[in-house]
């Protein structure tokens, strides 16, 4: 199970439109997503003062695009990153975040 964070009006966007992006695909080529374990700190890195987020819980045997692990250059550990689109099949649950 890999994680993404995002907002509420993004997901029900996706809902509407069959799949979810997010802007860092147009503009790095992939979505980030992160580990149950690596949560905490990029919420805290990337969303420190952000609230009415929401994770999304995906399967990553269900995606349709391509997963790569990769290094990330702020710390010493590989992320998931998904190049394309997440289909909404492989998003099994989604959880509001409380900080």
């Amino acid at each position: 199970m890999i994680l993404h964070v995002t907002t509420r009006p993004a997901w029900q966007q996706a809902q509407e439109k069959g799949s979810y992006t997010a802007p860092s695909l147009e503009h790095e080529g992939f979505i980030h997503c992160c580990g149950p374990g690596q949560l905490e700190g990029v919420l805290d890195r990337y969303y420190p003062d952000r609230q009415n987020l929401l994770v999304l819980y995906i399967e990553e045997s269900l995606l349709t695009s391509p997963l790569k692990y990769e290094p990330s250059p702020l710390v010493n550990e590989s992320f998931p990153h998904i190049y394309g689109a997440i289909n909404l099949e492989a998003v099994q649950t989604t959880e509001a975040l409380v900080r």
